[in-house]
C-alpha cells in the first residue's frame, strides 16, 4: 500500500538520460519504488499518461529570502515546478545582523511595503521562523557577504582590520553551524564590492572548513567578465572551495561574445581540478536596483549618504564623467518599479527623459532622489546567441536570479523581470521543446541532478529509490512561460503537479496550500 503513485508517465530521473515508462510509489516523503506497478493500491494515485515526470526543480539562484516571509505559498516558483530554492544570494541574505546596524540593511532591501516585522539577528532564528510560519517549497540558505560586512563594518569604503575580519569569520562560522550551505558575493552591489580579493579569499578559506560553497556575482559581467572570471576561480583555488558563478552572461554589445573565453576559463579551471560551475537564466535582459548603475563610493554610509551626495551639483557634474554610457544605452533600461511615480513603471528611461525634457543622466539621479533610492529596473543587455551557447553547456545549471512573487497582494506589485514566474516553463518550452537548443532531459538535469550535486544534496534532485519525493510532473507539449516584461505577473502553463516531500502542492494546476517545504540545514 502506497500513499501516492504516479503511473502512466514518461519519467525523467535527472541524470540526463532518456525518459522511460515506469511508475513511482511513494511512502511518506520517500520514493519508495520506482518501476512498473502491477497494483494501483495507494491512498491517491496520478494518472500522469501523456505527462512528463522529473525531480522537482532546484532554483539555484533565488532571492527569496523575504517573499517567503511574506508569502508562504511560493506561488511563482511553486507553479514553475520550483521545488527547493538557494537563497542569501549575490552578497545579500536576510541573517547574520546586528543590531547596531540592522537599519542600513532596512535602508538599502526596502523592505517598507513589505511591512515585516525583523525579529531575528542570527541565521538560527531566521530560519527558525522561516521553518515555523511555513513554506511551500524548501530552501537552502547562503551567507550574504554583504550582509555581514554590513553587521560588522557597515556601509565602508576600506579593508576591515584584524579584528574586523575576525568578527566577519565569527558571524559566518556561527552561521555554517545553524545551517547555512555557503558565502555569497555580490561583487557590484556595495558593501560586497568594496571587499578586495585577499579579504574573500580568507572568508572563503572558513567557509570551506564548514564544507560549504562559495557563490558569487562577480566583480562586473561587462568589459570586465573575464578578469571577474579570474578572480572566482583565484578564490576557489586559494581558498581550496567549490565555486558557482551566478547567472552567467555578458553584458553591452561591446562584449557579446566573451561567454565563449569565460566557459573556456571555467574549462580550465575544470580541467585542472577545480570545482567551478555556472548557472543561467533564459532571458536577454538583466534586472537590478537602479542605483547600483552609480559608483561605489556614492553609496557610502547607505541611501542617506547616496541621496546626499546626488542633491550635490558637483557630484552630479562628476557622476555624468564618470558614467558615459554608448549611444542607446538609455532605451534599453526599463523602469520596472517606483515607490511613488507608478506611471513610470514600465517606461525606458530615455522615453521618460524626453517626456520631461531632460537628459537621461538627470532623470535618473532626480528619479532616484524623488524615489529615495527605491527604483527596480530591467536592462536589455544580452545576446540571444550567447543565452542559447551559454545553456548548452555541461557545467552551467539554471537559476531565476528571482523571487517567490504572487499575482496578488503585496508581492504583486511594479513591473518585475518575467523571470520570477517563467524561468524554468521557459527553458522546457522555448528552448528545449521548440528551439531544440537542447534536449528536454538535458534541460531536467541542469534543473535537478546537476544543482544537487553541486550542493550536496544527496537525496534531492533524482527520481530513484529513497530519494525524497520532490517531483514535477508537466505536459510537454504545452509547458511554457506566459510572463513577459509587460506582462509579468502571469503563471506558466502546463505545470500540472508539484510535489514536496511527498505531499501535492500543485494539483492539476492549482495550489492546494499545502505547506510542505522545509529549511534543509547544512550538515
Amino acid at each position: 500500500m502506497f500513499d501516492i503513485i504516479i503511473t502512466g508517465g514518461q519519467v525523467f530521473d535527472g541524470s540526463g538520460a532518456p525518459p522511460r515508462r515506469v511508475d513511482i510509489g511513494i511512502n511518506r516523503d520517500r520514493i519508495k519504488t520506482v518501476r512498473k506497478l502491477e497494483t494501483t493500491a495507494a491512498v491517491e494515485v496520478i494518472d500522469a499518461t501523456g505527462l512528463a515526470v522529473a525531480p522537482g526543480f532546484i532554483d539555484m539562484h533565488s532571492h527569496s529570502d523575504f517573499p517567503l516571509l511574506v508569502n508562504p505559498q511560493a506561488e511563482s516558483k511553486i507553479r514553475q515546478g520550483v521545488t527547493t530554492e538557494v537563497i542569501g544570494q549575490c552578497g545579500a541574505s536576510a541573517a547574520p545582523v546586528k543590531e547596531e546596524t540592522l537599519h542600513l540593511l532596512k535602508e538599502q532591501m526596502d523592505l517598507e511595503a513589505l511591512a515585516l516585522e525583523w525579529d531575528w539577528l542570527s541565521m538560527g532564528d531566521y530560519l527558525t521562523r522561516l521553518q515555523r510560519q511555513g513554506i511551500a517549497l524548501n530552501v537552502v540558505p547562503l551567507i550574504g557577504h554583504g550582509t555581514i560586512r554590513a553587521a560588522v563594518m557597515g556601509f565602508n569604503n576600506r579593508a576591515p582590520t584584524q579584528v574586523e575580519l575576525a568578527a566577519m569569520k565569527e558571524l559566518i562560522v556561527q552561521a555554517m553551524e545553524e545551517g547555512a550551505w555557503g558565502l555569497s558575493t555580490g561583487l557590484i552591489y556595495p558593501p560586497s564590492s568594496y571587499a578586495d580579493t585577499e579579504e574573500l579569499i580568507e572568508l572563503s578559506k572558513v567557509v570551506a572548513e564548514c564544507g560549504g560553497i562559495y557563490s558569487s556575482h562577480i566583480r562586473g559581467e561587462g568589459k570586465t567578465l573575464l578578469d571577474a572570471v579570474s578572480e572566482a576561480i583565484r578564490i576557489g583555488k586559494e581558498a581550496g572551495i567549490a565555486v558557482q558563478l551566478a547567472h552567467h552572461k555578458a553584458t553591452g554589445k561591446e562584449n557579446w561574445g566573451k561567454v565563449v573565453q569565460s566557459l573556456e576559463l571555467i574549462d580550465r579551471a575544470r580541467a585542472n581540478g577545480l570545482d567551478v560551475t555556472a548557472d543561467q537564466y533564459p532571458y536577454i535582459a538583466a534586472s537590478n536596483a537602479l542605483s547600483a548603475s552609480l559608483p561605489g563610493w556614492m553609496h557610502v554610509d547607505g541611501k542617506v549618504g547616496l541621496l546626499k551626495r546626488l542633491r550635490d551639483p558637483a557630484v552630479r557634474q562628476r557622476l555624468r564623467h564618470e558614467m558615459v554610457k554608448p549611444d542607446g544605452y538609455w532605451n534599453d533600461i526599463q523602469i520596472a518599479y517606483c515607490k511613488i511615480n507608478k506611471d513610470y513603471e514600465g517606461m525606458r528611461l530615455q522615453e521618460l527623459a524626453d517626456r520631461q525634457g531632460n537628459d537621461p543622466y538627470n532623470t535618473l539621479f532626480d528619479l532616484l532622489i524623488a524615489e529615495e533610492a527605491t527604483v527596480g529596473i530591467v536592462n536589455f543587455a544580452m545576446s540571444e546567441t550567447d543565452v542559447r551557447f551559454v545553456m548548452k553547456h555541461s557545467a552551467v545549471m539554471i537559476g531565476s536570479d528571482g523571487s517567490a512573487l504572487a499575482t496578488y497582494g503585496v508581492l504583486h506589485r511594479g513591473k518585475p523581470h518575467p523571470r520570477s514566474y517563467g524561468t524554468f516553463p521557459r527553458v522546457l518550452g522555448k528552448y528545449a521543446r521548440e528551439e531544440k537548443v537542447l534536449a528536454m532531459e538535458e534541460a531536467i538535469r541542469k534543473m535537478t541532478a546537476l544543482p544537487a550535486e553541486k550542493l550536496g544534496l544527496y537525496d534531492r534532485g533524482r527520481i530513484a529509490e529513497k530519494m525524497q519525493a520532490d517531483i514535477v510532473i508537466f505536459n510537454p507539449q504545452t509547458v511554457r512561460d506566459n510572463a513577459d516584461y509587460i506582462n509579468p505577473h502571469r503563471y506558466p502553463a502546463g505545470i500540472e503537479y508539484v510535489l514536496v516531500n511527498g505531499t501535492i502542492v500543485i494539483a492539476n494546476g492549482q495550489h492546494t496550500n499545502k505547506l510542505a517545504g522545509r529549511v534543509l540545514t547544512h550538515n
